[in-house]
């Protein structure tokens, strides 16, 4: 099986009690812990990563589809001994608010899956019972396999909240009393990513003891043994007698990449190379084609600007024709420059004839986006899903824009991306599975530069 940690709401604590959990699963050797995180987000599941040694699986029916979801949970579970998936804001949370479309409460319904529900006990006794029983009976298709009460303060706290939920009969699965000397430091897109964490071992090591002392396993461990179903290869690969090598921008400016996004790409025929923008001087030789994914140009925007070789080098190779596919952070490293919080212009690539610059407002959430034009990846007139997440905005807007974009319920409309040369850029992350064609059309582009 597997468990789902969901919350009652946003800053409970599941992504405390998720690291905790993976962390002492890790410990128990041989264990091989699989683990998926609901929704678009890129950071978490890096700290996902950090601490199983296993890339964390998206679960996202809104960018992907439901039958996407149920095939990419049972084939990653294959080789794992352990499996465990972290929910998205509050359980019932949906994509419109008006149901529960792509919540955590969704995704364990269409996954057949037990829910552990992590409870803020901070500032309550007994009204947690309230709260706990609200949760479990407001869906009778849920199963719950218990609670978690996160931030307890005292001995005597934690028996009040027991009596409390007692009556339940509701297993407590986990205590977690308040740990002010965990934390794990933000910015203005959330988490500071793994990359730029020195410090983060040493906070893993403290969550590995508590997740092996705070949880009862008797109940736990059964349930976290994945599922042994063995179904059809989700990503079956494309033999390619030549295949046209892809250089991924990837270092601590550029770091929003799905999984699944690069063994898809892998899968039809691409040879993977990796690249700092900030580090290397040049681009790797005998490249076809250029993918730059999300991050926090902004924050390393001095350094992307003095590294002038290698930007120099990505706008020769896009001049030359060169396929390139950029993303949100991706989009505003091929702008002329990025100018950041403090007001301070650095130059950037300069193959957009636009600024990338920083502010308050954020941008967040799912697009259904129409393309009014080609690009590399996609043809007039199709549509797909994909979010945006950023608090940066483009000082001159194309004149024709990639897509014209609404919201999931139909309330924003608007138009963005660019596409010059042989480049796609946008604010739009896409998740290419359910999404075939697009990685088929860029292919195709660069195995066309690869024969010139």
């Amino acid at each position: 099986m597997a468990v789902v940690i969901a919350g009652e709401r946003s800053g409970v604590g599941k992504t405390t009690v998720t690291l905790a959990l993976l962390a002492a699963l890790g410990r128990r050797d041989p264990a091989r812990v699989q683990s998926f995180k609901v929704g678009p987000d890129y950071i978490d599941p890096m700290f996902h990563q950090f601490v199983t040694g296993r890339a964390c699986r998206n679960l996202d029916p809104v960018l992907t589809s439901e039958s996407y979801v149920i095939e990419c949970f049972q084939q990653h579970c294959q080789t794992a001994d352990y499996a465990l998936v972290e929910g998205v804001m509050g359980l019932f949370d949906g994509v419109t608010g008006k149901d529960d479309w792509a919540s955590t409460a969704h995704i364990a319904r269409l996954l057949g899956l037990p829910i552990a529900l992590v409870l803020n006990c901070s500032s309550t006794s007994r009204s947690i019972a309230a709260i706990a029983h609200g949760y479990t009976t407001f869906d009778p298709r849920l199963t719950f396999a218990g609670v978690i009460l996160n931030r307890v303060g005292s001995d005597r706290h934690l028996e009040l909240l027991q009596d409390a939920i007692a009556p339940l009969n509701l297993p407590i699965l986990g205590v977690l009393r308040r740990q002010d000397e965990i934390t794990i430091p933000d910015r203005h897109l959330g988490l500071i990513p793994t990359a730029e964490l020195p410090q983060l071992r040493t906070v893993i090591d403290h969550l590995a003891h508590l997740g092996e002392t705070c949880f009862n396993w008797d109940i736990l461990s059964p349930l976290l043994h994945a599922p042994s179903s063995i179904p059809p290869p989700l990503h079956p690969s494309t033999p390619c007698p030549s295949p046209p090598r892809l250089a991924i921008a990837r270092d601590r400016a550029f770091s929003f990449y799905y999984a699944d996004n690069l063994d898809l790409l892998q899968a039809v025929g691409f040879e993977l190379v990796e690249w700092s923008p900030i580090g290397d001087r040049t681009l790797p030789e005998n490249i076809h084609g250029l993918y730059f994914g999300g991050g926090f140009p902004e924050v390393f925007a001095a350094e992307l600007s003095d590294n002038q070789t290698a930007r120099q080098a990505v706008k020769a190779a896009i001049a030359s024709g060169m396929p390139t596919y950029a993303e949100c952070g991706g989009l505003m490293y091929l702008c002329d420059r990025i100018i950041d919080f403090e007001a301070t212009a650095y130059p950037m690539v300069g193959i957009l004839p636009t600024g990338a610059q920083m502010g308050k407002r954020l941008t967040l959430g799912y697009r259904q986006a129409t393309a009014e034009r080609s690009t590399p990846i996609i043809e007039t007139g199709e549509i797909i899903w994909g979010h945006e997440f950023h608090r940066s905005h483009l000082t001159i807007e194309p004149k024709q824009p990639v897509f014209a974009m609404q919201n999931y319920d139909g309330t924003l409309h608007q138009t963005e991306g660019w596409q010059r040369f042989q480049v796609h850029a946008s604010y739009l992350h896409l998740h290419f599975g359910n999404k075939p064609l697009l990685i088929q059309r860029l292919l195709q582009q660069c195995q066309k530069y690869q024969a010139l």
